[in-house]
């Protein structure tokens, strides 16, 4: 069975950082592209970064020169280093593995 399990969400000021981890667990992880999007309030589902098994990364342009996606093969996770963040970067963050399976989300607050 495949989860995927968020942490490291939480309420932080403009310009300050989080980073964000996703534990995965019921497949073959290193073989899988992993993802992150995100739902702010009131909008759709939005792509953030994603990596490859090979470590291919893209991003969203919203959140390029800011924002790191990393993974480590041998603790099944996925990271979301994020920096510099703005209040427009609030929203629920969820872990995807190949847009098929998705955690429950991490919520992300950036205010003053």
């Amino acid at each position: 069975q495949v989860q995927l399990v968020e942490s490291g969400g939480g309420l932080v000021q403009p310009g300050g950082s989080l980073r964000l981890s996703c534990a995965a667990s019921g497949f073959i992880f290193n073989i899988a592209t992993m993802g992150w999007y995100r739902r702010a309030p009131g909008k759709q589902r939005e792509l953030v970064a994603k990596i490859t098994s090979g470590g291919t990364t893209n991003y969203a342009d919203s959140v390029k020169g800011r924002f790191t996606i990393s993974r480590d093969n041998a603790k099944n996770t996925v990271y979301l280093e994020m920096n510099n963040l703005k209040p427009e970067d609030t929203a629920v963050y969820y872990c995807t593995r190949g847009d098929v399976s998705w955690g429950r989300g991490t919520q992300v607050t950036v205010s003053s």
